[in-house]
Order: C-alpha cells, then structure tokens, then sequence
C-alpha cells in the first residue's frame, strides 16, 4: 500500500501556498484519495479473522495488521504528507474534518494491533509447543506457563483485559488442546499397539486434558489475588464442555484396555498347563479378541459430541460382551478351587460363589434384552448363546458339588459322632504310663463343625440337607458349649499337672489316679452321642479343682519350707571383729575365737528354723493322708525329696562360706594381726605360721561341723533319729555332717584355703629374711669381743668407729615401716625393731663401761707414774 503523492512544487512557504487555487484544487482531490485509500484498509482489516481455529492463527492476524497499518502510518508521518495536510489546513479548514477522522481511526486501530502483537508475541512460545510439541508430555508441562502468561496479558494489556477478547482466544487454546490428544489418542493405531503402551498414551491424554482445567481455575484464583479490579468469570461450559467430554471418553477407553488386559492376564501360560481343555482356554482368548474388535473399525470419531450416543451403544455392547467373557473365564479357571465368602464352608461357598457370577451374567443378559438393538445384532445373539452355555456349566457345577457333599455327609456323620470325646498322648518322649507324659486331648473332628456350618448354608441356598446333619446343626449350641468346657476342663488339668514337681506327683498319686479313672470314661466310653456328656465335664471339672486346691495349699507349705532353707542357706557363718581403731586389730587367737563364738550363735538360730521344717511337713500329711504323725507311708518319699533338699542346702551353706571366707584370705584388708619378735637366736612370727594354720584349720573344720547340729530323720519320716548310745559314755547323733564334710565341694574349698594361708605366711616369713643383716648384734659373744678389746687396749678413734656403728644400726631400724599388709593379716614389725634397737644399745653400754675402765686404768697409771717421780 502507498499514498499517491502530488506531483506540484511545495518548496514555498505554506502560506502562500494556500492562497493559490489551483495548488489548493489539486491537493484536494489527492487528499481525498488518501482519505479513500486509509477508509478501504481499515475495512478490510477489521473483517480479517483468523485463519485457522488455533491461537497461533489469531496471534499471526494480530502481526499482519500492525504490519499493515504500520505502514500506512509511516506514510502519513512523512514531511510531503504532513506539509499537504497542513497547507489544506490553512486554505480551507472544514475540507480537512472528515480526513483528521480517518487518520484518527488509522491512529486507534494502529495502536491497538501494535499493542496486541506485542502481548500476543509473549504467547507464541508457548503455543508453538502446544501446537508442534512431541508428545502429551511437552503439552503438560506447557499449560501451567501458558496461563501464567494469559494473566499477565491479562493484567498488563489494553485490549486482551476484556472478556469479549480473552474468551475466544481460550476457546482456541482449548481446540488446540483437544486436537492435540484427538491426534495423540488415534483409535485406529491404538489398538495395534501393546496394551500397556496404549494405557499410558489414554492416561497421559486424559491427565493432560484435566491439568487444562485444573491449572485454569488456579490461574482464575491466582488472578483474584493479585489485585485486578476484572476477574477471570467467563463462561466455563464454552471452555470446557468439549475437553471434558474428551476425558470421559478418555476413561472409557482407559476402562476397555484395562478390562482387555485383565482378560488376557487370566490365560497365563500356567493355566493352559493345567487346564483340561487348553483348546477351550484358546478359544476364551480368541473370543476377547472378537470383543474388543468393534473399537478398532469405528465409522465415527468418538471424541465428537455428536457421536456421543453412537460412542454409548459401543461402550455398552462392550461391557455387555465382557461381562460374560469376564464371568465364563472365572468359571473355568477357579472352578476347581473356588474363592470364598468370609466364614462359608468349602462346598456351599463354592456354590454361592458360582450362583453369584451367574446372577451377574443373568442381570446382564437381562438388561441386554431390554436394548433390542443390541440383542437383534449379531454379536449379540452370540452373547445370548455363549451366555447359555455357560449358565449350563454353572448348573451342573453346582449339582455335582451338592451330590457328593451330601453322599460323604450321610456316611461320615454317624461314623464321627461315634468318636470317643477324649483322646490320649504322650506329651514328651516319656512312656505314657508317666503322670507327667499323658496328655488328653479334644478328639471334636473339625469335620463335624463344618458339616454343621455347610448344612446351615445348604438350607440357606434352598438345598435339602440329611436329617441326621440338620438335627447335628440344630444342637450345634449344646456341641459348642459342651467343646469349649471340655477344653477349658483339659486346659485345667494340663496346667494342674504342670504345677506339681515329681515327687509331688508321686505324694498325689492317689488323687491323680482317681482322676484319671473319670478321664478315661472320656476316652473309651463316652462319645459324641452319649447323653452324660454334660455330666462328666462336671465331675471332671470338680475332681480337679479339688486337687488344685490341695496343690496350692502344698505349694503354700513347700514356700514357708523354701523360704527358710534359703534363709539357712544364705547364713552368714563368718562374722570377724571390727578393729578397735584405725590400726589396731586382734590377735589371731582373738580373731578365730571370735568367729568361732560368732559361729555358735548363729546356729542355735539356724537349728531352730530346720526345727520348724517338721511340722510343716505334718501340716501336708494331714491335708494329704488325713493323719498327723510324721511318719505316714504316703509320705515316705514326699519326706525323702524335703530331706535331700536340706542336704543340698547344708552343702551349700559350707561351699558358699568357705568360698566367701578364702576371698576374705586373698582380699588387700587386714583383718587379724601378727607381730615378728626376737626369739634368741632366731626371728620368728607370734603365733607362728604353724600355729596360725592350725588355727586356720581348726576354723574351717568348726565351719563343716555346724551340720552336726542338723539331725537326721528316721527312714520314712519327718522325725529326728533319737540319740545312739553306743557305749555307757559314748553317744552317736546322726546329723548330716558326715555326708556333708565328704562332699568333693567341701573339702576343694578346705585344701584351697589351707593352701592360700600357707603361701601367705611363708611370703610373711620371707619379709623377715632382710633383719637377718642384724643377727651379729646377739649371734656374737660379746663377752669375748669386749676381752679381746680390753687386752689389745686400742686407741679412742676405735672406739668412736665401734660406737658409731651401733648408733647407726639405732637410726637405720628407726627408719624401718613397722607394719606390713599383706592380705588378711597385719604384720607388727615393731617389737623386733625395739628387740634389735635394745641390742645395739646394749653394744654401746658395754663398750662405754669397757672405755670408761681402760681409761681409769690409764688414769691411775698415770698418777702411780706422777706420786713415783
């Protein structure tokens, strides 16, 4: 397009341009042109619409008409035109009106193109992806940036800020989106295609479809919020009438794949395997290929609203085809081992599970006969005979089941209510002769319980059942009841016989044995049929609570004897001295005198509790055996197991003292002290380490010989053995002390002891080896040192070095330590300190009174010498 320009000379002034006609004359008839011209294109250009029903094509119109009136609006902007206009202007002023209108249109309808080519450019990004995008993917991840930029068009835009603007371009959008899946779900290849891959093609296409409308209300919201005086309220059914119905479709076709693979995964190849028709199993695949075929030669495009009545007849035939096919393959693959109901018998559940698929296929066949449409076509009379065939199947399926279940019903009930109601087991690898091994158990067949339940069912599905099963399941109430007392009667029993330890069960033989008679009846009398069933559980039930209670009472008995042979057994039999103060402990006489006066008192107290143990054994004789002598036969090994138990604890008692006593001999505490003395001329320990080990023996025999407090029963009682008199002054008193000091136990705890002390006082001895260096001091004979001193008269230095040397054994042992620990004893040093101090002292004594008479010897030598002269 270009203006026509005039072909005079305007170089003048304009002024004086517009005072000449002819100037004047010729330039309006160019305006006028131009007014044309202007007029026509805008005309043209608002009759322009989209080429296409996309939104790209609405975008490419917007381009072409600023192209267009952006040219235009050049020209006029050009010097020559604006000159014209201005000398038309100037010579007559009402010419120019109805051009200055035109321009003002080019004017408003150039910025308002400019304006939406610009906004629209924002877009196109966008919607190429949507339109040329591989895959639904590419259009998915789209629509959210998409509509994140229509909103900002939307808010920043003078003209797409209108619903009369804005609506039909998201009506384009959304065509653009339809097709988009219409070419992505082609019917035509989709069921060519592997069913899995043609599942994630309908899902993605039916997601994408549902993001669209998704992702548009939260733009709507997102545009609420931001602030903008105009919502985002246009027509949703103009939007989306279209795009849902496309998803409804979408489901539809999802459905049938879904149901398609179903029906395939049932003819696995494990199921051809052991099929016993695998021909059948292929026919049942060949007939699911024929119902599905339909979808693949459509004559109209299902995603079309107005095929929607067309598209409904097909889904309907469908389901009515897969119904069937879905029930016969059930049938023919479950037959044989049926799913059933919750709680339904293995045969009457079979049953109802095949009436319920044939109930299924009847109510379809049912509703396919009120289409006659459907039922007239051809695929539909194969449905009504495949239907018939099946139906048959079911029948006779349900008549064998019923027949052999009644059969084997008439001939085992009579024989299973003839069991016995008890049976009898061994519950360990014992004989079952041993109380402990025979274990009676419920011998209720589960048959019978599922007799009951398939007769009750059977009735319920309209079946006639035996009269003997009906009568047995109306009395199921009195079997229950009479199945859960006799459990809970055995229940009892077994952990009656679990509480008691062997020779209480040989004490209770008696009761046990009588209560093993009713049990019995239970085992080879009594059976399911047997009108005294009731009463047994209740004799049964009584006898053993009887027993039970004299159990506990037992049991109370066996506690208080427990209780104070453990007190017995945990007595402390070494209690030593504490120290006077800080250093000072007792003798070794002292000590061991000590824990044997200690040891006395504690067993007058130890007597006294196995005194006690006596009586308590009458108290079981008289619950037991109704006498109280101490001595009833019933009882004989009742007293033997308590008496073998005292015998143990006494055995311990010994171990655990001796074991605490050779720790309190290793332990770092001194608890006993020993002095190491001068004994001329020898050093040696008070006591010694002879006397100390006597002693140490002497403690652990005292130890041991507290069982002799302890007296033995007579055979076959709980009483004291009387004192023996074997000659007219010796008495013999059977304790336990001789079984129990020859306990291996016993005397490995003694020897260990013995041993430990004597390694002990030799490490003491030992310690004394290093005064040895002072044995000069009383192994010389002084008198004949202080002689030969006395004839050989040496000068004083002599006698300095002399008298220094036993001054300096006085300061050596001063800075000796004078006690030594040394596990449990004590060693005073002290007295051979003092011992070996006296007699350096007494070297110096001897040797000053020597000095002291030499030199008065010299002193009146000298004064005979002076009174001479």
């Amino acid at each position: 397009l270009k203006l026509e320009m005039p072909t005079l000379n305007l170089d003048r002034e304009v002024s004086l341009l517009a005072t000449v006609p002819g100037v004047v004359q010729s330039l309006k008839r160019c305006a006028m042109t131009w007014q044309k011209l202007i007029s026509r294109v805008l005309e043209e250009q608002l009759k322009k619409v989209p080429q296409g029903n996309g939104p790209l094509a609405e975008i490419y119109l917007w381009r072409e008409k600023n192209a267009t009136l952006s040219a235009l609006t050049a020209q006029i902007k050009l010097p020559e035109v604006q000159k014209v206009l201005e000398i038309l202007q100037e010579a007559e002023s009402g010419f120019t009106g109805d051009l200055q209108i035109v321009l003002s249109d080019l004017r408003r309808h150039h910025m308002q193109a400019q304006d939406n080519a610009k906004f629209l450019s924002t877009l196109e990004h966008h919607l190429k992806n949507l339109s040329t995008g591989t895959g639904v993917d590419v259009i998915s991840s789209t629509i959210p940036s998409l509509l994140n930029a229509l909103r900002l068009v939307w808010i920043m835009s003078r003209h797409y800020n209108r619903d009369e603007c804005m609506v039909p371009l998201l009506e384009r959008i959304s065509w653009e989106i339809s097709a988009r899946v219409r070419r992505v779900v082609d019917l035509q290849t989709l069921f060519k295609q592997d069913i899995a891959a043609a599942k994630k093609k309908i899902r993605e296409a039916r997601n994408t479809l549902e993001q669209w409308k998704k992702c548009y209300f939260t733009t709507c919201i997102q545009v609420e919020e931001s602030g903008s005086k105009r919502y985002w309220k246009f027509d949703v059914t103009r939007l989306f009438e279209k795009t849902d119905y496309m998803v409804s479709i979408c489901q539809d076709l999802y459905d049938i794949f879904q149901i398609t693979e179903e029906l395939h995964n049932m003819f696995i190849p494990e199921l051809i395997t052991v099929s016993e028709n695998p021909k059948g199993v292929d026919e049942l695949q060949r007939e699911v290929n024929i119902v599905i075929s339909p979808m693949e030669d459509l004559t109209f495009d299902p995603f079309s609203m107005e095929s929607a009545r067309d598209w409904a007849f097909v889904v309907e035939e469908f389901r009515e085809d897969v119904t069937v096919e879905i029930v016969k393959q059930i049938f023919v693959e479950k037959h044989k081992d049926p799913p059933l109901y919750k709680s339904h018998p293995p045969v009457a559940g079979a049953i109802s599970w095949s009436r319920s698929l044939s109930h299924r296929i009847t109510h379809t066949i049912t509703r396919f006969q009120e289409e006659e449409e459907l039922l007239a076509s051809e695929r539909g009379m194969e449905v009504k005979q495949i239907y018939l065939q099946v139906a048959k199947k079911m029948k006779e399926y349900e008549d064998e089941k019923y027949l052999l279940w009644r059969e084997r019903t008439e001939y085992m009930l009579p024989l299973l209510l003839k069991e016995t109601l008890l049976t009898v087991s061994s519950a360990t690898e014992e004989p079952v002769t041993t109380k402990k091994g025979v274990c009676f158990t419920l011998n209720f067949s589960p048959e019978i319980q599922e007799i009951i339940i398939e007769t009750k069912y059977m009735e319920q599905l309209g079946l006639p059942v035996p009269e003997m099963a009906r009568y047995v399941a109306l009395q199921e109430d009195k079997y229950l009841r009479y199945t859960n007392k006799l459990k809970a009667m055995l229940d009892c029993y077994h952990n009656l016989m679990e509480m008691m330890n062997e020779a209480e069960t040989k004490l209770l033989d008696h009761y046990i044995q009588e209560l093993w008679r009713m049990l019995k009846a239970g085992h080879k009398r009594l059976t399911w049929k047997s009108v005294g069933i009731g009463e047994f559980i209740v004799q049964c039930t009584q006898t053993i609570g009887k027993l039970e209670l004299l159990v506990h009472q037992i049991h109370h008995v066996s506690e208080d004897i427990s209780s104070k042979l453990q007190s017995i057994e945990s007595t402390n039999l070494f209690k030593f001295p504490c120290s006077k103060n800080g250093d000072k402990h007792p003798g070794a006489k002292e000590f061991f005198a000590y824990v044997k006066c200690e040891q006395a008192k504690v067993v007058e107290q130890l007597v006294r509790k196995y005194s006690a143990i006596p009586q308590l054994l009458i108290e079981v004789e008289r619950r037991v055996a109704n006498t109280n002598s101490g001595k009833s036969p019933k009882l004989a090994s009742y007293y033997a197991y308590w008496e073998n138990r005292i015998y143990q604890v006494l055995t311990q008692l010994i171990v655990k003292n001796l074991q605490a006593f050779n720790a309190t001999v290793l332990a770092n505490v001194p608890l006993l002290q020993i002095e190491a003395v001068l004994s001329v001329p020898e050093i040696t320990l008070q006591p010694n380490a002879s006397e100390i080990e006597k002693m140490t023996e002497q403690c652990i025999q005292d130890c041991v010989a507290v069982t002799k407090h302890f007296v033995r029963w007579m055979h076959g009682t709980c009483i004291e053995c009387p004192a023996q008199h074997v000659k007219a002054d010796e008495v013999i008193t059977f304790s336990f002390y001789s079984d129990v000091s020859q306990s291996p136990l016993i005397i490995e705890q003694a020897d260990l002891i013995t041993q430990n002390v004597h390694k002990l006082l030799a490490s003491l001895s030992k310690c004394l080896n290093q005064w040895k260096k002072y044995d000069l001091l009383w192994k010389s004979d002084r008198d004949a040192v202080l002689d030969r001193l006395a004839a050989e008269k040496p000068a004083c230095v002599i006698f300095d070095e002399h008298l220094q040397f036993y001054m300096k054994i006085v300061q050596e042992v001063t800075q000796q330590p004078l006690i030594k620990d040394e596990q449990f004893i004590r060693l005073q040093l002290a007295p051979l300190a003092l011992a070996v101090q006296e007699n350096a002292k007494s070297w110096m004594m001897s040797l000053g009174k020597l000095l002291n008479e030499l030199a008065r010897e010299e002193l009146f030598s000298l004064q005979d010498e002076i009174q001479v002269g």
